[in-house]
C-alpha cells in the first residue's frame, strides 16, 4: 500500500503563522541557556533561534563554558526567574557530565511560570487532569498532537502503543493521546514479545533512540507510524523505524529527518506565547 508521508514541516509552519500575531501584540522573550559545546545540542538551538527569528519573537542565546558550575548555572536560573522580561526559558539538554546527575535538581529549579520545556513536575502533572489542563506539555508529544489533528488522524477510540517510557517523551505522549480518547499501551525494554504489542498498534509511536528497531513484521497493515527517534548511522539521521520497509504497511508515516522534529520547535514556541499569556492573565 501507498503511505502518506507526515512531513513536519507544514505543520510547523502553519502553527508558527497562527502565533505570529499574538506574538506581535504579547511581546514575548524566550531565553535558550546552553552549557558546554554538544554539536547535536548547537543544532537544535541554531533551529529554535531561526524559528524564533521567523515569527518574530525576541530570543537570547545563553552560552555558558564546558566548565560552568552547578551554583553558576543554579544562580543563572534564579535570575531567569526573577526577570520580569524574560518570558520563559529552557537549559538545553544534554549537559555536560559533571552536571548530569544533577538535571532533576536543574528542572525543579525553573519557576513552572517560565517552563516552556514543560518538564517540571507542576506542568506534567496538571496535564494528567484534562486537554484543558495541557498548559505547557513538552514540546515532543504537543507536536505529535498536532501532527495528527493537521493531517486529519484520527485519536479517539485507537489503540495507541508507545515504544519508550521517557519523562519528556513516552510518559507525557501517552497522557495527552489518553486525554483524547485513546487506548493506550507503553512498551520498554523490560517489554515481552515487543513485536506482538507493537502489531496491536493503531498509532504506533517509536521513541527509543535505537535505528530502525522498529522493522516491517512488527506493524499492523494500516497502522499509522510516528518515528521521533534520532540517531546518526553513517553521518545520516536515522529513526527508530525501518522506513523504507515499514512504509509498504503503514497508512501513514513520518521521516526522519523533517518529521515531528520541527514540530517540537514550533510547540516549544507555542509554549512561550501560553506562557506569557497567563503571566499576563494573573499579574
Amino acid at each position: 500500500m501507498s503511505s502518506l508521508l507526515l512531513s513536519g514541516r507544514p505543520v510547523a509552519d502553519s502553527l508558527l503563522g497562527s502565533l505570529k500575531g499574538e506574538i506581535k501584540k504579547l511581546n514575548p522573550k524566550l531565553v535558550v541557556v546552553q552549557v558546554g559545546d554538544d554539536p547535536a545540542s548547537a543544532s537544535y538551538i541554531k533551529q529554535k533561534l531561526k524559528s524564533c527569528e521567523a515569527v518574530g519573537l525576541r530570543h537570547e542565546h545563553k552560552h555558558l563554558p564546558e566548565k560552568t558550575t552547578l551554583s553558576e548555572l543554579m544562580m543563572l536560573i534564579g535570575t531567569l526567574n526573577t526577570d520580569p522580561d524574560v518570558t520563559g526559558f529552557i537549559v538545553q539538554l544534554p549537559l555536560p557530565k559533571h552536571l548530569q546527575s544533577h538535571v532533576p535538581d536543574i528542572i525543579r529549579a525553573i519557576d513552572p511560570k517560565k517552563d516552556i520545556d514543560g518538564f517540571g513536575a507542576y506542568n506534567l502533572g496538571k496535564m494528567f487532569l484534562s486537554v484543558e489542563f495541557e498548559h505547557l506539555p513538552p514540546a515532543t508529544p504537543s507536536g505529535v498532537i498536532e501532527l495528527l489533528k493537521y493531517y486529519k488522524l484520527p485519536i479517539e477510540g485507537k489503540h495507541a502503543v508507545i515504544v519508550g517510557r521517557s519523562n519528556i517523551v513516552g510518559k507525557p505522549l501517552a497522557i495527552m493521546l489518553l486525554n483524547r480518547g485513546a487506548t493506550v499501551t507503553i512498551c520498554h525494554s523490560k517489554t515481552k514479545n515487543l513485536s506482538a504489542m507493537t502489531k496491536q498498534a493503531d498509532i504506533l509511536v517509536a521513541a527509543v533512540g535505537s535505528p530502525k528497531m522498529i522493522t516491517k513484521d512488527m506493524v499492523k497493515l494500516g497502522a499509522v507510524v510516528i518515528d521521533i527517534g534520532v540517531s546518526r548511522v553513517d553521518g545520516k539521521l536515522c529513526g527508530d523505524v525501518d522506513f523504507d520497509a515499514v512504509s509498504e504497511v503503514a497508512s501513514a508515516i513520518t521521516p526522519v529527518p523533517g518529521g515531528v522534529g520541527p514540530l517540537t520547535v514550533a510547540s516549544l514556541i507555542r509554549n512561550c506565547v501560553t506562557a506569557k499569556r497567563r503571566q499576563m492573565e494573573n499579574a
